[in-house]
């Protein structure tokens, strides 16, 4: 990112400040809802994916260690885990495999072919969030069908929140979701950083410094809108990202076009 301009740089820096919001808000969709617009500002997925998965890292460590204090402060009788065991195992021996397959997509790839498939899949999701028609599971083949496209999804671009939370959704009590989801987004970012470190991928370690600090505003901003959701309906606000995500969406896929 070196190269680029001002008003460049001051967007990411604000698009990062919404990333955080929306991370810690809604315990996902920090990188599906930003990065159709931060790769309208810089086509290279790989110079955002390595600093997106460190702050993803980072922020679901100190959140889902937050919740733990929190817990533990609760007298034994009124005691909640906040983080499925259970479902977290389920999902990872399902997703692990296609998400190295992911990895290695999104690192051999060209960097067009991978925006356009982060373009065309943010669509789908915008589509859904617009139609206010999310993606349902109702049987157990299909619960594993959603979980192994998200682990490939989740390794070309980080962004297969809206495949893996409806069948979170349907197998984890709402007070232990978001707990549940930062742990696994965890786990698995841990090991694409991981690829990225051992193929030689640049993290960009010196915009870390400054953008995290931008996360970091989104995040406190987010916690706080995070107990609004527990009790809010909040079809309204997807809505209104699913028109804007499409609009962005296939701008993009115009331009690569």
């Amino acid at each position: 990112m070196d190269g680029l301009e001002h008003w460049q740089l001051v967007t990411i820096g604000l698009l990062f400040v919404w990333g955080g919001f929306v991370r810690s808000g809604l315990g996902f969709g920090g990188a599906v809802l930003t990065l159709p617009f931060l790769l309208m500002v810089y086509n290279v997925p790989l110079v955002f994916l390595p600093i997106i998965a460190v702050h993803l890292l980072f922020f679901s460590f100190i959140t889902v260690l937050q919740s733990h204090r929190k817990a533990a402060r609760v007298s034994p009788g009124e005691r909640r885990d906040t983080v499925n065991w259970s479902f977290l195992r389920y999902a990872l021996l399902l997703m692990i495999v296609p998400k190295l397959i992911g990895v290695a997509g999104v690192i051999t790839l060209p960097p067009t072919i991978v925006s356009s498939f982060i373009f065309a899949v943010v669509s789908v999701y915008a589509v859904s969030y617009i139609l206010d028609r999310p993606f349902k599971s109702n049987s157990k083949w299909l619960d594993a069908g959603f979980m192994i496209l998200g682990g490939y999804v989740s390794g070309t671009s980080l962004i297969a929140a809206p495949l893996v939370v409806p069948v979170a959704t349907g197998r984890v009590a709402h007070h232990q979701l978001r707990d549940t989801l930062f742990a696994l987004w965890f786990v698995l970012v841990a090991v694409k950083l991981a690829a990225f470190v051992w193929t030689g991928v640049d993290l960009q370690w010196r915009h870390q410094l400054w953008l995290l600090p931008c996360a970091t505003v989104g995040h406190l901003l987010g916690l706080r809108f995070h107990e609004y959701t527990m009790q809010a309906d909040t079809k309204v606000f997807f809505r209104v990202l699913g028109i804007g995500l499409l609009a962005v969406s296939l701008a993009g896929l115009v331009r690569l076009l």
